[in-house]
């Protein structure tokens, strides 16, 4: 029984087309856990993100101030490199790298011109987690 020939070619690695986009929206997603960062155009696309885990950042260093700047200051350099010039940010979440976050955007050349806190509020949802003991 022959094989079935099958053509096989080489996965060729997609080249990111530069996009040439002004301003957009910086969110700030910060856990007590990890802080993701995600530079969106107008529209809502994803331009670039980074987080703190994908920093190289394990374990309880992903919740800190240090990794979040770590985060924004990468997904900001790319944001960059696509021709963006001024963001609005949107911060969402208790964390410790909401505040590192939003200065090491402003850090890496982008100019802010709005910071907005959309952390949900409940309206008494769900209960919250018990008082830890150390």
């Amino acid at each position: 029984m022959a094989k079935a020939s099958a053509k096989t070619t080489a996965a060729r690695p997609r080249r990111r087309e530069r996009k040439n986009i002004d301003r957009g929206a910086a969110h700030i997603h910060s856990s007590f856990n990890n802080t993701i960062v995600t530079i969106t155009d107008p529209e809502g696309n994803a331009v670039a993100w980074s987080s703190a885990g994908g920093m190289g950042m394990r374990g309880s260093r992903k919740g800190t101030p240090f990794a979040a700047q770590m985060a924004a200051e990468q997904a900001a350099k790319t944001a960059i490199d696509h021709g963006m010039r001024t963001v609005e940010v949107y911060v969402k979440g208790p964390g410790a790298g909401r505040e590192a976050a939003i200065r090491s955007l402003q850090s890496a050349g982008l100019d802010v011109t709005m910071i907005k806190d959309v952390t949900p509020i409940p309206h008494n949802g769900c209960r919250p987690p018990k008082r830890r003991r150390v």
